[in-house]
């Protein structure tokens, strides 16, 4: 998958690089631009993570690409180990420590990258793990460049035009929900004329204009610290990564009921789990229905690669899908739903548009495919 063929025998101690066969011991020399080759092909099929596994002697090495693993391709015995140290070089971690976890940083100038790659190392019983996470975006994109639905596009609009209030993002890891909040950002940052302050972990796109904060547990500043200081800033919208806890959950209630703008994030798989959830956190029920104004569930669905019409080529690296859109369901409260939901609870939480019926759209629509829907929509 990554241009070293699965038929490659490595007994016969060759691998595909730059075109060209060429045999162990050429390659020794090699790692240098055997790991910016590898870095290259990564950034140019938009993958998001480099995994490079030990196994014994030799490497496997992976992409995450649009949400998935591609199949591993083995790295032969003396390459894996000169790759291995080269990325840890250039991170600047201890090249002899494999029994400990390490995490650094490598310059974009010194492997010729796009932008910075973050270096995780991690010992297994098989070998030492490395990932290498890829920051392929050189800016946050806007809500008009995330193929949102012309309904979800509307109801944000809708919401970011307000003084006050809650929205509320759930969905599993890697579905888009970062991406939904820096759009926001963006559309906030254009309007102009508010105080913007967020608090992340860690910062993933710098915007020019918002006040940013990096969670820092080690030091003491979690979500629940950083906002509670944050709320004497006089912010006029308030950014939370992630409501971890029932500190956190009640301060973002508080703010969003007393003149702030409250976006943040909350694990719970559905509209109504997201209430289930807050519920709990919260004591007040009253605050939290009255603060809340829109919940978005959100997947994101990969696109059927149009260079080969879904049956793979070079361009998707035989995966048949490049990229990926958001299939979003939504909840809005208005009067009369805060008015059910006091008197009946999170029964009456019910999506305008289900995710089921995002997804199926997008089927229809010719963007995505039934196989991709069953992964998507599977319990």
């Amino acid at each position: 998958m990554l241009g070293w063929p699965d038929n490659c025998l490595i007994e016969q101690r060759v691998i595909i690089l730059f075109g060209t066969l060429k045999t162990v011991s050429d390659i020794e020399p090699d790692a240098p631009r055997m790991l910016e080759e590898l870095v290259r092909r990564a950034e140019t099929a938009h993958a998001s993570d480099i995994h490079l596994q030990m196994v014994g002697k030799s490497a496997q090495v992976s992409l995450r690409l649009d949400g998935l693993m591609t199949p591993p391709t083995e790295l032969p015995e003396t390459a894996a180990d000169r790759v291995f140290g080269r990325i840890k070089y250039l991170a600047r971690l201890k090249t002899y420590q494999e029994s400990l976890p390490q995490d650094g940083r490598i310059d974009k100038g010194d492997i010729g990258s796009r932008n910075d790659i973050r270096v995780a190392t991690y010992p297994t019983v098989t070998g030492e793990k490395i990932v290498l996470r890829m920051f392929a975006q050189s800016r946050a994109l806007g809500l008009e460049e995330l193929a949102l639905s012309n309904d979800v596009c509307l109801e944000l609009d809708r919401f970011l035009n307000r003084s006050s209030g809650m929205l509320l993002l759930t969905g599993p890891a890697g579905s888009g929900k970062t991406s939904t909040i820096y759009g926001c950002l963006q559309r906030l940052r254009k309007t102009g004329g508010r105080h913007i302050i967020t608090v992340e972990d860690p910062v993933e796109q710098v915007i020019p204009g918002i006040m940013q904060t990096e969670v820092n547990e080690t030091a003491g500043l979690d979500y629940a610290t950083a906002a509670k200081h944050l709320l004497r800033q006089d912010p006029q919208v308030l950014v939370l990564g992630e409501i971890r806890d029932d500190e956190t959950a009640n301060l973002a209630v508080r703010a969003g009921l007393t003149g702030h703008l409250v976006i943040s994030t909350l694990h719970a798989g559905s509209c109504k789990s997201v209430f289930e959830r807050l519920l709990v956190m919260c004591r007040d029920h009253y605050a939290v229905w009255s603060a809340v104004e829109l919940v978005l569930n959100q997947r994101l669905v990969r696109r059927i690669c149009a260079a080969c019409e879904g049956r793979g080529c070079s361009e998707c690296l035989q995966t048949g899908f490049k990229g990926r859109v958001p299939a979003v369901e939504f909840v809005r409260l208005d009067d009369q739903v805060r008015a059910k939901a006091r008197e009946s609870g999170v029964s009456v939480i019910t999506p305008t548009h289900s995710l089921q019926q995002a997804a199926t759209d997008l089927r229809d629509r010719g963007v995505t495919n039934d196989a991709e829907l069953g992964r998507i929509l599977c319990p």
